[in-house]
This record gives C-alpha cells, structure tokens and sequence, in this order.
C-alpha cells in the first residue's frame, strides 16, 4: 500500500512511478511528484519504482482563463 495525497492505494507489486500516474489517470505533462519527501524529477518518472510504503504528493496543474 502507498499513500497518494493522504489516501492509501493499493499496489500489486513494485511499479514505475510513470505506470502508476498513468493508471491513476494523471496526465504527466501536467504533473508534479514529491515522493517520500523530495521532488521527482519528472525524467526520471520510467525509472523510479515506487513500493509499499511510499508516500507520494501529486500536484496537477489544471489551464483556464
């Protein structure tokens, strides 16, 4: 299990951070990921693996006028 924004998902098995945004339905252009307190560099988004008892903090950027 993982924390995301304070919520528990649950996870399988070990996943990229990019599949796990991706299957959560966040569009990783738009995306900022602190994970366990520190920024992920979002180049790094396909090899950083994310595990049980990671904590995550997803921001989204959303346009509009």
């Amino acid at each position: 299990m993982v924390k995301v924004n304070g919520k528990e998902v649950n996870i399988v098995e070990e996943i990229s951070l990019e599949e796990f945004l991706i299957n959560q339905g966040y569009s990783l252009e738009k995306t900022v990921v602190e994970l366990n307190g520190e920024i992920a560099p979002k180049a790094q988004y396909k090899q950083t693996n994310i595990k049980d008892g990671d904590s995550l903090e997803v921001i989204s950027f959303v346009g509009g006028g």
